[in-house]
């Protein structure tokens, strides 16, 4: 392994000084550049995603009085030789510290993956999607709460309020070539070092995606400014912010892909900047935890087109609840009891990410919070890896999102929330009937 180790110093001479420090960890260091080798070809949601023609298809059906269960031909797709080199990977990497915890996860994370796309389209898919994702009904935090009960009550406040105010999105639609030149110049303040492309792709089902150094939004579709806001902070100072600060762990490229394993840190990361930045609003959180039912639903034998109306039903329009139940289905059968269960991470994912950043000001450990931010990590990564930040091997984040330099701003916003957490609202309402009587 060492000898694996040198050679890929010769071929990549600006990693040999961090070879030559760390020379106890070289031989997990060779193979952290083996699993971001082998993980190259397993891209999740490309390959599980449809055809933009599905969705006309299915709509123009559906508009006839006559929808059907989508049947979708998946492209086939080769990894035999990242699932054998993942497997080796594993039976080598030394769990005895966390460095080498950290390897023997990440790609089990993949090797996971490859199950889950090798079953794309049969009732095993789901199995496999629940043990890399999660499902609705998992406990947040340590808690009696779940998922699914958070869920229940974002859809309940959010139901609530439409009673007494309006939900409805503003009646002026930006068009994606102004979200396009927004998002542009706002990147360009926060990316100096980097170039972002960011382009309108009429084929994109989702409203955007983001990657490493491109963004894409959808063509022909009416944005808010909460949309423009929530994707600059969402996908672009969360998702590409740290694709790229990974790219510059010489030591741990894996660092810059965002293995499976880190999906529910990752988003629920990114919709804590939503939150913190106000940048989300109750019809988003409703959209959220809406999603998370329907896979409630799937899981339990609601078919495709029962979702869909189950999104229909709760105020979504016929093409964004399409979108929406497309998501549930991605990789599984649509005839109802199985489901793609990423959605499920969300809520689980704010809410730990929320409680870790809490705790962090508690014990005066902010400076986690910013390692959040130099690639993609888990929260326990995070805690794990601290020496290893410590001791150079891994690197401070290029970026962070402008609320993240903030320190007061982010401080003030924990600390009330730490002491607000305190107050029970059964003990305040209880109070207030005493005093009324």
């Amino acid at each position: 392994m060492v000898t694996a180790c040198a050679s890929r110093c010769e071929r990549k001479p600006s990693i040999c000084h961090i070879v030559l420090m760390h020379a106890d960890l070289a031989d997990t260091l060779a193979l952290d550049a083996e699993v971001a080798l082998a993980a190259r070809k397993i891209r999740i949601l490309a390959q599980l995603s449809w055809p933009k023609s599905e969705q006309d298809r299915f709509l123009n059906a559906f508009k006839r009085g006559v929808p059907y269960l989508p049947q979708i031909d998946y492209a086939p797709v080769d990894l035999d030789a990242s699932e054998r080199e993942l497997e080796h990977i594993i039976q080598r990497a030394d769990t005895s510290h966390a460095l080498g915890d950290y390897v023997s996860k990440t790609a089990q994370s993949y090797f996971w993956a490859t199950q889950m796309l090798r079953a794309r389209g049969t009732e095993q898919m789901t199995e496999h999607s629940i043990r890399i994702y999660g499902r609705p009904g998992d406990a947040i935090a340590g808690q009696e709460l779940t998922n699914l009960d958070a869920a229940r009550h974002f859809i309940q406040v959010a139901n609530e309020y439409a009673l007494e105010f309006s939900l409805h999105e503003a009646e002026y639609c930006i068009p994606a070539e102004v979200v396009r030149d927004t998002l542009v110049q706002r990147l360009g303040e926060v990316f100096t070092s980097h170039h972002i492309d960011v382009d309108i792709d009429p084929d994109l089902v989702a409203k955007a995606a983001a990657g490493p150094t491109r963004i894409r939004i959808r063509a022909a579709t009416c944005f808010s400014e909460y949309d423009i806001n929530q994707l600059v902070e969402h996908e672009a100072f969360v998702h590409t912010l740290t694709s790229l600060n990974g790219r510059a762990q010489k030591a741990l490229p894996s660092l810059s892909l965002g293995s499976p394993r880190t999906t529910g840190t990752q988003e629920g990361l990114a919709v804590f900047a939503e939150l913190i930045t106000g940048s989300i609003d109750i019809t988003r959180m409703k959209r959220i935890s809406l999603r998370i039912q329907a896979i409630d639903l799937a899981l339990k034998g609601a078919d495709f087109i029962e979702v869909f109306q189950f999104f229909m039903d709760n105020g979504s329009s016929d093409t964004e609840s399409f979108n929406s139940a497309m998501r549930v289905y991605r990789g599984a059968p649509t005839h109802g009891g199985h489901a793609f269960t990423k959605d499920a991470v969300y809520l689980h994912g704010l809410i730990s990410v929320h409680t870790f950043f809490r705790w962090a000001l508690k014990n005066h450990k902010l400076k986690l919070c910013r390692a959040l931010f130099a690639g993609r990590l888990t929260l326990q990564d995070v805690l794990n890896l601290e020496p290893h930040f410590d001791s150079g091997l891994l690197v401070a984040p290029m970026y962070l999102p402008p609320w993240m330099l903030k320190g007061n701003g982010l401080a003030g916003y924990l600390s009330f929330s730490v002491f607000a957490n305190k107050i029970r609202l059964d003990s305040v309402e209880r109070a207030e009937l005493t005093v009324a009587h």
